[in-house]
């Protein structure tokens, strides 16, 4: 038993020695960082531990409540959206998709695609590489228990996880973070 146990202890000290290096060749760098990278970084390492799931760690999922169809959380979904002055771009109905190929149903699966487009081209002309994240999308998935659930890309690392955006770039996308939230939790509990 003490063997496992100083083994596990070299381990522990070799990590710790290791994120030491790291962060001491890498100090200069990581001080150009969002003051809340560390805590956005510590979040998602918390939620891969905790799932041993990268996706389930990159994205933010909530409830659809009981007795609300598909149909009435696209509905609020949707009215929110404009409500916020935020088009909809597009929709991907997965599910059919994938029960015309297998030839049976499949449980409802529909990608929800949200964009405001001048965020978007100033997000393009500060870095191509947040293409990616466009547009926003909300997954409506129905779990293999019949629940629905509400999933996004979570944002943070996109807004926090580097050097710091450049401030009106920062206010624009913070803003449609909040905005995508809210289309998710009034579209969850059918809140016109």
């Amino acid at each position: 038993m003490n063997l496992i146990r100083n083994l596990f202890a070299l381990v522990g000290l070799v990590v710790v020695l290791g994120l030491g290096a790291f962060y001491f060749g890498n100090r200069d760098r990581i001080a150009q960082f969002d003051p809340q990278a560390g805590e956005v970084y510590l979040d998602f390492a918390r939620k891969v531990l905790e799932t041993g799931n990268g996706a389930e760690a990159s994205v933010w999922k909530m409830p659809v409540e009981e007795g609300l169809s598909a149909e009435d959380v696209e509905e609020t979904m949707k009215f929110v959206a404009n409500e916020h002055n935020i088009s909809n771009v597009g929709e991907l109905p997965l599910s059919k998709d994938v029960a015309a190929k297998l030839g049976k149903p499949y449980r409802f699966v529909k990608i929800y695609m949200f964009c405001n487009s001048l965020t978007a081209r100033q997000m393009l002309d500060y870095s191509d590489a947040f293409s990616a994240y466009l547009p926003c999308r909300i997954t409506m998935i129905e779990d293999k228990t019949g629940r629905l659930w509400l999933y996004t890309l979570n944002m943070d690392l996109m807004i926090y996880g580097g050097r710091p955006l450049p401030k009106e770039l920062k206010e624009e996308a913070i803003n449609v973070k909040e905005v995508i939230l809210d289309i998710m939790k009034r579209g969850a509990a059918g809140d016109f």
